[in-house]
């Protein structure tokens, strides 16, 4: 479907980014993990290393995958291109509500709490669904070309 779209040099991309959906659900994990053990300060570092980490990667696939898919749209059989717009849309909030999140919590200032705890499992549920759609859905179509 996207093989005469998409050149094997973005097979490259794909993994690059399957790598970083690694590191970034590990990272995850690990503030949630020293959260619970009440080694906020730990969980603090994580966070910000999370925030860069996520920061870059999100970038990177808006300026590279989803400009690309959004230019070749005309090329796309209309199943894949309502489900390619349909996923930018939904994860645009998604994105915003996770980056605003990292920003306030990746702040010195401001402590990791219940509700930081709470709201950060929420956001790690929702991003755990969006990258397997996304390696699902998205990627093995790049990683097929």
């Amino acid at each position: 479907m996207f093989g005469s779209l998409f050149g094997s040099k973005n097979q490259k991309l794909v993994h690059k980014w399957e790598e970083e959906h690694k590191e970034i659900v590990a990272l995850a994990t690990k503030v949630l993990e020293l959260y619970e053990k009440g080694n906020h300060e730990a969980a603090k570092r994580s966070l910000r290393e999370l925030n860069t980490l996520a920061v870059d990667h999100v970038m990177d696939e808006d300026l590279k995958l989803f400009k690309l898919m959004k230019e070749e749209s005309d090329k796309l059989d209309p199943k894949t291109e309502s489900m390619v717009t349909d996923f930018i849309a939904g994860f645009k909030h998604t994105k915003v509500a996770l980056m605003n999140f990292l920003a306030k919590y990746s702040n010195p200032e401001v402590p990791l709490n219940d509700e930081f705890y709470t709201t950060f499992k929420e956001l790690v549920d929702i991003l755990a669904q969006r990258i397997s759609f996304e390696e699902s859905n998205l990627y093995s179509r790049l990683d097929n070309s």
